[in-house]
């Protein structure tokens, strides 16, 4: 059997010129402003040009571009070469929402190939509809203009996957390992932020983030370990879950804490990582009186998390929908859990 693997991510610039219309696309999407179409492409443009030279100093920090795009194809390389190892006869492509390559272009490419059977990899380990939901809607539209009848599976979400949570723990560990003698330290579980807005309509995104916060604590194994789970990233005026990775770094600096943290909704490195976390709250940390600031690297191609990948995968050829657990795992008051939203057809 052909099988071919789609991961799904955001994208980003891939160069200087590419930002401003990144940043249209990003917002051009309608999980992110759900408005008619014609005026959800005017404001994008608008909040684009806005947004565009705040964000080519930022990029500029990083050499004017987003690394995101290696960084998921050294994760297709690494998954592909699991599924050989397991026998399997498996081609990983990449699909962005907000840069190349985009649905199109890779359902196009799938097409060329011609697998028997497609299943499709969001890398948002947490299910929200303004990322997996948007990707896999997308892909939707791209698979059928481009003919695509292959059947198909999808993964829906991974929150407490074990081999996830196992990364994630072993990055964190090694990271413990730099600490410094003299220091007490407070370990800050942070993940990308949302309107409170959208969780109040039913997205599990916040929930299943608890999960994955609450399952690598339990995997550290580390009694009294002082943690605390925060967002990152917010923009605009809504207001937005918490709290936030901004203000307890300042809360540990007021308390003379150490800080580490770790990203757990980034599988991957790119300007919310390099940038924010590792320049901007690097430089807060020490103006807050942080003695020590460390960040744990995000899970990439660990192997245990590619293997976990690759898991999900073997499981998703025999079904539908798969989640790191048996059916849904969202409790029912979130109507717009991924488990139940544009099921695809085993074919």
């Amino acid at each position: 059997m052909r099988l071919a693997i789609v991961l799904f991510n955001l994208g980003g610039p891939d160069s200087p010129n590419a930002i401003e219309p990144f940043l249209a696309n990003l917002f051009s999407d309608p999980a992110i402003l759900p408005l008619p179409k014609p005026l959800r492409r005017l404001l994008a443009k608008f909040i684009a040009r806005r947004r565009a030279p705040v964000a080519q100093e930022i990029y500029q920090q990083i050499g004017g571009r987003s690394p995101i795009l290696e960084e998921t194809q050294a994760q297709a390389h690494a998954l592909e070469a699991e599924l050989d190892h397991r026998g399997l006869n498996a081609k990983v492509f990449i699909a962005m929402r907000a840069w190349k390559p985009f649905s199109a272009e890779t359902a196009a490419k799938i097409k060329a190939w011609g697998p028997d059977r497609i299943i499709l990899l969001p890398l948002y380990p947490q299910f929200s509809v303004t990322t997996s939901g948007s990707s896999i809607e997308d892909w939707g539209e791209a698979a059928k203009t481009s003919g695509l009848d292959a059947g198909q599976s999808r993964i829906c979400c991974y929150p407490d996957s074990a081999g996830f949570i196992a990364a994630q723990a072993a990055l964190i560990g090694e990271t413990f390992g730099r600490r410094l003698p003299d220091v007490d330290y407070r370990l800050l579980l942070s993940a990308h932020g949302l309107p409170k807005r959208l969780i109040s309509r039913g997205d599990p995104y916040q929930w299943q983030v608890e999960k994955t916060a609450g399952a690598i604590v339990d995997a550290l194994g580390i009694p009294a370990l002082d943690w605390q789970l925060c967002y990152q990233s917010r923009v605009g005026p809504l207001e937005w879950i918490g709290p936030a990775t901004d203000a307890e770094i300042r809360r540990a600096g007021a308390q003379a804490k150490g800080v580490i943290v770790s990203p757990i909704a980034f599988v991957s490195e790119h300007s919310e990582t390099l940038v924010e976390l590792d320049m901007e709250y690097a430089k807060l940390a020490g103006e807050s009186g942080v003695p020590h600031y460390l960040r744990v690297p995000t899970v990439a191609t660990h192997p245990l998390f590619i293997a976990a990948l690759a898991d999900l995968v073997l499981r998703a050829i025999a079904s539908d929908v798969v989640t790191s657990s048996t059916g849904r795992i969202c409790p029912g008051r979130f109507q717009s859990c991924g488990y139940g939203v544009a099921q695809c057809s085993k074919g």
